[in-house]
């Protein structure tokens, strides 16, 4: 064999090297760490060896990186960094310190995964933010015996996609010390006719999920049995659960059409920032003893901020803008077509000579009241008196965008939206035509988003766009795609109807002609 066919095999085994090692990269990138907390302060469970091997099995074949620990203390930023799901599994009682709780705050407002297992919701009874996480406090339990439940296929969530309309298994079925909290999607529902002993009464969720402070978060009351962990049907609800709180699979957004607004809201979730000192507050119960310089906070709306009225017999979502708020949406969406009729009403609040503002927020992420102690980091389709549609970054992202006239404001790059422009990161692109109505007229406003991009469009025109959208909440920033969508109160008087969204696969072609036209004129 010559030198040169030895260099020759020398550099195709370089080349094959290379790509291995490039191959295992990108594999190690996509599979989800998953670390499973099995610590308990009280009754543990004899199913957790069970649990563990099991668990073991379906990693596997999931391609997770799973560790299993008894140890508290690696709640920690360290390891939670590069944790893509934090799993308790049949944990009990009081396991975490100052330290591990606060870590623990910190990783699902960035962003992370968590799946709660049967008795992890007696884990942290005395702790108010892992309650609101959870959803509800374990209370007791009749006798493991067979129940069927109602499956709800209405949000398509992974855990439960693979089931009928009912689901029928051995187990020990929780009954929870006071109603579900109301936040909560819910999944899975007991039949309460069928099983015997201790019951809740009425409704009887034992399943579900929801979006909490920025992170994913699923809850089962199911898991007290070795048997329960052999079976089917339950391996595919927790390993839908554990990759949908790993990101690796989405709740869906809805094909065709579908209405957000209805009469209660139930879509919906409320933040309702600081009051001003010039807002009366004097008959809302204890305020005496509120804490005047802390938002009001999630889902308590003494003053009706956001309520629902009706305008020829159809709901309309009405806010005051009295106190800074967000209305969000209970769901997270990703390429999607948004679309909403808005108008201005008379009432402004602080000064006579601000602009009426507002805003729709999309793409919303980490925890609630991060912004101005009222919004969450997003992106903003701006409504604001002679800037409806500008673009601007809120808090923790980062974009792109087309634009001209570039200057700077306190810091932030701003210009007017042009797509035969060059490419810059900005923090405000400006809308390139007032397309406004005037004040109590119908303003349809959209925004669609495909993938890490996004065009405003205001009572048709296409007025800002931006591209590469990306969270800042980590140290390494994520490419942004997805979000709740979130309407400002923001000091001033408004109402919003035919709030509507669904997903689209690109964008609708007469705003492609429009922006192609902007790029083609003179």
């Amino acid at each position: 064999m010559t030198k040169k066919t030895n260099g020759v095999h020398l550099t195709r085994l370089l080349i094959c090297f290379y790509a291995l090692l490039v191959s295992n990269i990108i594999w190690s990138q996509e599979n989800l760490k998953v670390l499973v907390l099995t610590k308990t302060n009280g009754f543990r469970h004899k199913s957790i060896p069970k649990g563990i091997e099991k668990m073991k099995d379906w990693s596997k074949v999931e391609h997770w990186n799973i560790e299993f620990s008894e140890d508290s203390t690696r709640i920690n930023d360290m390891v939670l960094d590069k944790t893509d799901v934090l799993v308790f599994l049949n944990t009990k009682g009081n396991i975490l310190g100052t330290p591990e709780k606060e870590a623990l705050v910190r990783y699902i407002n960035k962003g992370g995964g968590f799946v709660g297992v049967h008795l992890a919701s007696g884990t942290e009874t005395d702790w108010p933010w892992f309650h609101q996480m959870i959803g509800a406090e374990f209370k007791d339990h009749p006798e493991v015996q067979s129940a069927s439940m109602f499956v709800d296929h209405t949000f398509q969530h992974p855990a439960v996609n693979h089931l009928g309309e009912t689901f029928e298994i051995v187990d020990e079925w929780y009954n929870f010390k006071e109603p579900i909290l109301p936040h909560v999607n819910v999944v899975l529902t007991l039949d309460e006719n069928s099983y015997t002993g201790e019951k809740m009464g009425g409704a009887h969720p034992i399943a579900w999920y929801h979006y909490y402070e920025g992170g994913r978060v699923f809850y089962t009351g199911l898991g007290h049995t070795d048997e329960i962990y052999e079976n089917e049907d339950y391996r595919k609800h927790i390993v839908g659960a554990i990759n949908w709180a790993g990101k690796k699979i989405d709740v869906p957004t809805p094909k065709k059409w579908e209405n957000l607004l209805d009469g209660g809201l139930k879509k919906w979730d409320k933040y309702i920032g600081i009051p001003k000192p010039s807002v009366d507050m004097s008959h809302i119960p204890n305020n005496e003893t509120r804490d005047i310089t802390k938002p009001l906070g999630f889902n308590n709306d003494p003053k009706q901020v956001y309520s629902i009225v009706t305008e020829k017999g159809m709901p309309m979502l009405h806010i005051t803008g009295e106190i800074f708020g967000g209305i969000s949406t209970k769901q997270e969406y990703s390429n999607y077509h948004f679309k909403t009729k808005f108008k201005w009403l008379g009432k402004k609040w602080g000064s006579k000579d601000s602009r009426r503002d507002s805003g729709i927020l999309y793409h919303c992420v980490g925890r609630q009241g991060t912004y101005a102690s009222a919004w969450m980091s997003s992106l903003q389709s701006q409504i604001q008196e002679k800037h409806f549609g500008d673009f601007i970054a809120m808090g923790d992202v980062s974009v792109q965008a087309h634009v001209d006239s570039i200057h700077v404001v306190n810091g932030e790059v701003r210009g007017i939206y042009n797509p035969k422009a060059k490419l810059v990161d900005v923090g405000r692109s400006i809308k390139n035509d007032d397309m406004e109505k005037p004040m109590g007229e119908w303003n349809t406003l959209e925004v669609i988003c495909l993938g890490t991009s996004s065009i405003h469009i205001i009572n048709g025109k296409v007025v800002s766009a931006i591209e590469n959208a990306k969270s800042t909440l980590k140290s390494i920033p994520q490419p942004l795609s997805s979000g709740r969508i979130l309407l400002q109160s923001e000091g001033a008087e408004a109402y919003y109807k035919d709030i509507k969204i669904k997903g689209i696969t690109e964008i609708p072609t007469k705003y492609k002609k429009q922006i192609e036209k902007l790029k083609n004129s003179n």
